[in-house]
Formats: C-alpha cells, structure tokens, sequence
C-alpha cells in the first residue's frame, strides 16, 4: 500500500460523525452528473448520515474506515462483513485526491482484510453510468457478476451492476 496514505478504523462517534460529513461532502460534489440533488440529498441522510452510519455499525456489521494523507482526512471506506463474503459498500475520495492511485491502495487494504478474515471473495454495487469508477473496479479486476434495481423509497432506485473480486 502506498505510505502516504493512513486508513483508520472509526472508534467512536467523533470519527464516524468525521465521515459522515466527509460523506456529504463528496456525494454533493462528485454526484450531481448522475444524479438530482433531491436524491443525492435523500441518499445521503438514508444511507451515509451520521445517523444511518452509526446504525449500520451497531446493527448490520459495519466498520467505517477514514482515509488521511498528510494528516487531512481525503476520503473514507464502508465495509459490511457477511458471513460468506466482504461487501465494499463505500469508497470514495474527495475531488483533489483522485487520479492518484489512491483508490488502488485503498482496494488494496480492503483486499488485506478480506484475506485475514478469510474470505473468498469482496463485492460491490456501482451505479452502472458511473463510468469511472466502473473502470476503476474493472481495472483491479473486478468481474461483473449481475445487476440489480433496488427501490430505494421516496420514488428512487439504485441501478447498479454487481462486481465480484476473486481473492
């Protein structure tokens, strides 16, 4: 993994309160290509608010993950452990850290804890016109495996592809 970056597991509210904010961040400026601002809004307070995170990592097996470099919190990681396999739920990067390999080595670090868990596989969901990140998860060899449409609620769906990394 590259040196440069630190990733930490989130260890109390205060750090996943971090991410949430950083969540917000990132989704109202990377998102708006793809998606109405009414649903990235409504997205973000279901699923990345400080209250659905804090939810899904005393519920539902999550762990949460802050990326630094230099000291400065540039992105952040989602996990979901299931029993048979690694769900990569989030990963995302402020705007001036990507085109850095970052996301390389945050796969990377993923792929190390799936190996200590031993897990087979990490899989993910990606909105399937999200065309860059489609060909980051390609490019690290990531096979499309399915595709799914979830209802979301509030008239929304995620139309996604299904991507499976092999360990």
């Amino acid at each position: 993994m590259n040196s440069q970056l630190e990733i930490i597991v989130c260890q109390n509210q205060e750090m996943l309160k971090e991410v949430a904010d950083c969540a917000n961040e990132i989704w109202h400026e990377y998102f708006p290509f793809l998606l109405s601002k009414d649903q990235i809004d409504y997205m973000v307070d279901k699923f990345q608010s400080f209250k659905a995170m804090d939810e899904q990592t005393r519920h539902d097996h999550y762990k949460y993950y802050q990326v630094h470099k230099d000291g400065e919190m540039i992105g952040y990681i989602g996990l979901k452990f299931e029993p048979d396999r690694l769900f990569l739920s989030k990963l995302y990067l402020k705007k001036e850290a990507r085109g850095k390999h970052y996301a390389s080595d945050m796969l990377e670090y993923i792929f190390e804890i799936a190996k200590r868990q031993c897990y087979q596989s990490v899989y993910l969901t990606c909105n399937k016109h999200n065309s860059n990140s489609l060909a980051v998860y390609e490019k690290k060899g990531f096979k499309k495996i399915d595709e799914d449409v979830t209802d979301i609620g509030n008239g929304y769906v995620m139309d996604d592809y299904i991507y499976e990394y092999t360990l």
